[in-house]
């Protein structure tokens, strides 16, 4: 079959044929004639077929390629999907599935070459977002795929944001047979419970397991502080690693109470761990306690390029009243997940922070996202999450 083509302007065909997935409105010479969601051929001005992605007319975006080159591909089949699926699942199965840990993302949007969905499995059930029409349109196969990898529970989470720029409709809810609402999956042996309908995001924080670890092996004898705890991932990883003392913060009083629950069910005695609920910039210039170790990791500051501004803002605050805190020759782990932060910014907010503090600072490791959040080395925007170990004299 034929498909509506977008043709670009002539010259703006360059990252196309690199293999960027995004179309922006602006590089348009003609639209296609198609509604949001349908499926559209990408070409050149000179009528070459370039790919083909998901229509958004009214975005900023206005197609995102999911197929590269000029052949047609069976793109209503579930054979054509379940390959992508396939060759996701392989790359979990080689590097973070195993039996110390059973949840991790399936799916990671352009990261995986599908954009437009996040896939994130907890044990047998996926909590699924769509982010755009086009991936809403075919969720009936996305979801066959999900149940011919063994996955029997399936969870729509809608986000606010995709239902109001994207126009996506989907609302959250289980899609077949319902799954447990509550459950607990395991991480490097940890335990942690999981509120599919309730909780953050889609459920927990999986991109920073592997960053969590790294705070288990730095932790034993440490007086450690977990700033945004949530449900206390980093804490729970301390207080492994042998700390001496754990202090958890949030705004969020439920949290704090799964935080202590969490800790409760994977330590019945031996464990000195404090939970705090209330603003992370107060607590922190308030405490009159000092750490070894301070976790500084805030939700996204920036949700658009409009907010890069104050959310700079607020992360060189942040990090500055972190390296107060700290005791000589302690560590703080210091993250941005803001998409519109990129890395390169991220280090030059925390370097006018530690200018401001008067301390010698030193980054010994860049933090990053894990395997299960690969980047998609053509499209630089599928890394998000970026962080610095930095020793603090």
């Amino acid at each position: 079959m034929s498909f509506p083509t977008i043709t670009l302007k002539s010259g703006r065909e360059k990252s196309v044929l690199n293999k960027h997935p995004w179309v922006f409105s602006g590089a348009v010479k003609n639209p296609a004639k198609a509604k949001d969601g349908e499926i559209v051929a990408v070409s050149s001005n000179k009528n070459e077929i370039l790919g083909y992605g998901f229509h958004s007319p009214n975005s900023q975006i206005i197609c995102r390629i999911f197929h590269f080159g000029e052949e047609e591909a069976a793109f209503s089949d579930q054979d054509f999907w379940m390959s992508k699926f396939q060759s996701a699942y392989a790359l979990r199965k080689a590097l973070v599935i195993d039996r110390t840990t059973n949840a991790y993302r399936l799916i990671h949007a352009e990261g995986d070459f599908l954009p437009g969905l996040i896939v994130d499995v907890y044990d047998n059930t996926a909590v699924v977002q769509l982010l755009i029409k086009g991936t809403e349109k075919l969720q009936h196969l996305f979801v066959a795929c999900l149940k011919s990898l063994g996955i029997n529970h399936v969870y729509f989470k809608s986000k606010s944001s995709s239902q109001r720029f994207e126009n996506v409709a989907q609302e959250s809810g289980w899609l077949g047979e319902e799954g447990e609402t509550n459950i607990e999956i395991l991480e490097h042996g940890l335990k942690f419970p999981i509120d599919i309908e309730g909780g953050q995001k889609t459920g927990f924080f999986i991109d920073q397991r592997e960053n969590r670890l790294l705070l288990r092996k730095m932790s034993r004898g440490k007086k450690v502080l977990n700033t945004f705890c949530y449900t206390g991932g980093f804490s729970l990883y301390a207080l492994a690693g042998g700390a001496s003392e754990v202090v958890s913060v949030d705004i969020s009083k439920p949290a704090i109470a799964l935080c202590e629950a969490t800790v409760a069910s994977n330590f019945t005695e031996g464990v000195q761990h404090k939970a705090i609920a209330a603003d992370c910039f107060e607590y922190l210039r308030s405490s009159e306690e000092s750490f070894d170790i301070i976790v500084v990791d805030p939700p996204a500051f920036a949700k658009n390029a409009r907010a890069v501004h104050n959310a700079a803002r607020g992360y060189k605050d942040l990090n500055l009243l972190a390296f107060k805190k700290v005791k000589p020759q302690g560590f703080v782990m210091t993250y941005s997940c803001s998409q519109n932060i990129s890395r390169d910014l991220f280090q030059k907010i925390v370097f006018s922070a530690a200018a401001d503090s008067g301390r010698n600072v030193r980054i010994v490791q860049h933090l990053y996202q894990p395997e299960d959040h690969p980047i998609n080395i053509f499209h630089p925007e599928s890394e998000y999450l970026k962080g610095f170990l930095l020793w603090v004299e």
